[in-house]
């Protein structure tokens, strides 16, 4: 308290002398200094102008959590130029738009304070005349996955040539933007260009590599070269009618146009960025869907193979572990759930066994007794063997859809932050999208999917073997996946399924010549009737050009979630603790993801559920936020101060992230930042779209990257957790991972602290005996190389969004259809409840899309 009131008289006593000295005078301004603010990318930007009776004296960004390596121009050159200008209507900084508009905006928010009257004449760049060394220079900046090299060929007065190839973007995502930044540059004759939308950080990395290059060419201004841009001019009006119009050509609105279209409707789908794909393109490409084929029969007990599709398949196995998670369901409360339980006994998210005594929602109560039957089954079939000595990897997988929507539901059962209240899936729309997906994956490969069908593999916080592995799509006919440009690692997994269902939209699909994909146009507002139906949307492109598309039978939201949007994350969170998520948060999304689409909802009536709700995910690269892949089944998490594990890490994402955020480290500002320990061997999954990495992948699997990832032998860690800043010692992380690998070994992993499940394999390397149980006198640890992975939770996900029914129509707030609106996917609430089972969102969004397209149908019999 008594800080506070130190703040509050500093702010008294300034406020006194900016009076004083407002009285004393009589000039342009009234003398003193003031404070401005205005909202920048990340939060406010808080500005201090001083000025004397007819000056500008200085101006200073004395808050602020902008982006450092996109904004650290704009908030030094921006101040200096409302000096020198004796104005703050000045220029913005190329690539830092928005952190440039909100420094002008805050500073003549604090010159009105002093008197000073905004004439309007905002300062408008002219383009100048720049020249050159002639030849050919190599300009290097940074985008979203690393460098990005500009190969620039310059005349004497202008620029001939500009290679971009020698790049490391994600294909879909940010490469699209290349040919657009190189038509701008060249026309400009400089790097002022507009960012595109969707790919920010790869087009600040080929403006700065650009400019560098533009230094070595011995530009004649440089600083006008920075400046020159290209006015978009805008085009004659667009309008059309189509029978469905889908917002946003994700996952979600590409499967909602494609059934649409299959369905015998014609189609518009309008989409914000460059090219079509959303977040979907930049995810890890697996979705939840039990395969029957691949795991236990209760027919055929015994049976060790099954056949799809004519193609015999070895049954999948057992993660360690997951047999005690069975026998915890079989013993669930089947009584009312009671929150009062928790009155007396610490909820602790992922603790199932506790969760279990406190009951279990009505509507989910025949599920759970349908699951029981199906695990004792089970179980009697499989105790005697490991009883027998057989060890529980060796044992084939119990999964069945039963046990995906009860783990959606118990995964996603949460209390707010006060624990006054608790959210969980809706039963029916989780039933719907867990019963849809068993013949997704069919539908994928009718229109040329590719999946991997072998294998049932487990992501991050899925919290069990069920996923689907897609490993691209087949346009060409060769039964193999396509390749997708130069580009193949990394996120591109989806990239050319997109390319499939685009292919199907406007190639081979009902009245298709009738269909259009309309790229960087961004919806505005639905446009409704006067009785509130919505029968089209209105939208502006990146020109300015205005369009108008009416809808026949329907309007689809397709939008995805906000997880973009750290402020508006911030200001609806009633699930993390204060502190946990800031403005240095970081996100997995993509730069578009910002809820626009729940603003539209909401401004025709809609309601909206679950907003408190925004999931973390806990394992994103601590530098730059983006999804770094991986499981938590072959890895360890170590505390950087203790060098001890501190979570079961194959738990939920929020549990795995509330424990980096109690355990982890501020590293370079990022909050919950821990070490990521598996045996180098262990490859990632996610990163490797088409099977079995190719060399180069497994180079840079084993390749050092800076304050990311590094490759050690145990002997070598202390030198590396120097570097890094860590307390951690060398022997407490060595003793951490024995300790571990014994446990696994000898079937011990209980009395770990805290005990594992679902695991796969050591971290060390040990032999195994005839019946797959670890040989401990062979074990081994040093000399092993690990792989030390540098991890932080960053936004990932958003549960909240428009309420929806199982049709998808959109609900307002009295619980009624609005008439003509449709959502599917991420912009949509209700689903997941507090926190959501890695994969269920690929699988979720697909069927929801293609639910949305049949109900329009429907709807319009």
């Amino acid at each position: 308290m008594e800080g506070k009131m130190n703040n509050y008289a500093k702010i008294a006593l300034s406020s006194l002398m900016a009076l004083s000295l407002v009285a004393c005078s009589g000039g342009k301004y009234k003398a003193g200094t003031y404070t401005g603010v205005a909202a920048g990318r990340n939060g406010d930007v808080k500005v201090e102008v001083t000025v004397s009776a007819n000056k500008i004296e200085s101006v200073k960004v004395v808050e602020q959590q902008e982006t450092e390596s996109i904004a650290a121009e704009a908030l030094t050159t921006v101040p200096e130029a409302i000096v020198k200008n004796q104005s703050a209507n000045v220029d913005t900084v190329s690539g830092a738009t928005i952190t440039s508009k909100a420094i002008i905006e805050a500073a003549k928010n604090a010159l009105e304070q002093a008197g000073a009257k905004d004439d309007g004449s905002a300062k408008k760049h002219e383009n100048v005349k720049v020249t050159y060394k002639e030849g050919t220079y190599t300009g290097t900046g940074t985008g979203y996955n690393g460098p990005i090299n500009l190969t620039v060929t310059f005349t004497k007065d202008g620029i001939s040539e500009i290679d971009y190839s020698d790049n490391k973007e994600t294909n879909h995502i940010g490469t699209p933007a290349f040919d657009y930044l190189v038509a701008d540059a060249k026309e400009a004759n400089g790097a002022g260009i507009d960012v595109i939308s969707g790919a920010t950080f790869t087009s600040i990395g080929f403006k700065n590599a650009l400019i560098d290059a533009a230094k070595q060419a011995e530009a004649s201004d440089l600083d006008g070269f920075k400046k020159n841009t290209v006015e978009h001019k805008a085009g004659e009006a667009i309008e059309k009618t189509t029978d469905v119009v889908v917002v946003g050509a994700g996952g979600a609105g590409m499967a909602t146009a494609v059934q649409s279209a299959q369905n015998g409707n014609s189609v518009v789908v309008l989409e914000v960025n460059a090219e079509i794909g959303g977040n979907t393109v930049a995810s890890g490409g697996q979705f939840q869907s039990a395969q029957s084929y691949l795991v236990w029969d209760p027919a055929d007990p015994d049976a060790t193979t099954g056949v799809y599709k004519g193609v015999t398949y070895n049954k999948v196995h057992n993660a360690t572990g997951n047999i005690k998670v069975l026998k915890e369901i079989l013993n669930w409360n089947e009584k009312e759930f009671d929150s009062k339980y928790f009155d007396n006994t610490p909820f602790v998210a992922g603790d199932i066994e506790t969760l279990s005594h406190a009951g279990v929602h009505a509507e989910y109560l025949s599920t759970l007794k349908e699951l029981k039957s199906e695990i004792q089954a089970y179980l009697n079939w499989a105790q005697p063997q490991l009883d027998a000595g057989k060890a529980e990897g060796e044992i084939t997988l119990f999964s069945t859809p039963n046990l995906h929507i009860f783990q959606t539901y118990y995964g996603g059962l949460r209390p707010n932050a006060e624990k006054t209240s608790w959210i969980y899936g809706s039963y029916d729309l989780v039933k719907q999208f867990v019963d849809g997906g068993q013949d997704l994956k069919g539908w994928l490969e009718n229109q040329g999917a590719i999946f991997d069908n072998s294998i049932q593999p487990i992501i991050v916080g899925a919290l069990w073997n069920r996923e689907n592995d897609f490993k691209g799509s087949d346009l060409d006919g060769d039964g193999t996946p396509d390749p997708d440009g130069k580009n193949v690692k990394g996120k591109t997994v989806w990239n050319t399924y997109f390319a499939t269902t685009k292919k199907t939209l406007l190639e081979t699909a009902a009245n298709h010549a009738d269909n259009e994909i309309m790229l960087r146009t961004k919806v505005t507002e639905l446009i409704t009737d006067k009785d509130g139906k919505v029968v089209g949307v209105k939208g502006v492109q990146y020109d300015g050009t205005p369009v108008t598309i009416h809808a026949k039978k329907g309007v689809v939201l397709a939008t995805g979630g906000y997880a973009a949007d750290i402020k508006r994350v911030m200001e609806t969170n009633d699930y993390w603790a204060d502190g946990d998520i800031t403005t240095h948060t970081r996100t997995t999304n993509r730069s578009s993801l910002v809820g626009s689409g729940i603003d539209m909802g909401v401004a025709v009536g809609a309601e909206t559920t679950g907003m408190g709700f925004a999931q973390m995910m806990p394992i994103s690269w601590v530098d730059n936020g983006n999804l770094a892949f991986g499981g938590g089944h072959y890895a360890i998490y170590i505390n950087p101060t203790t060098g001890k594990r501190f979570v079961n890490e194959t738990g939920e994402r929020d549990v795995l992230s509330l424990a980096e955020f109690e355990n982890g480290v501020s590293f370079n500002g990022t909050n919950g930042t821990i070490m990521d320990i598996a045996n180098s061997n262990q490859l990632v999954p996610g990163p490797y779209p088409y099977g079995t990495p190719k060399d180069e992948d497994l180079t840079l699997w084993e390749s050092d990257v800076k304050d990311r990832q590094y490759t050690r032998t145990v002997d070598q860690l202390g030198e590396l957790f120097k570097q890094l800043g860590f307390e951690c010692t060398q022997e407490e992380v060595i003793n951490t991972i024995k300790e571990y690998d014994m446990a696994l070994m000898t079937g011990t992993e209980n009395t770990l602290n805290p005990t594992k499940t679902g695991w796969t394999t050591l971290i060390g390397t040990a032999e195994k005996d005839e019946n797959g149980k670890y040989i401990v006198d062979t074990y081994k640890l040093e000399g092993v190389k690990l792989k030390i992975r540098l991890l932080a939770p960053s936004t990932h996900h958003t549960m909240g969004g428009l309420a929806v029914d199982t049709q998808r129509h959109v609900l307002d707030k009295d619980g009624n259809i609005i008439k003509g609106l449709y959502a599917a996917g991420e912009v949509t609430g209700g689903i997941h409840g507090g926190n959501r089972l890695g994969g269920n969102a690929i699988v979720e969004i697909f069927v929801s899309g293609r639910t949305a397209a049949d109900t329009i149908v429907a709807d319009n019999k």
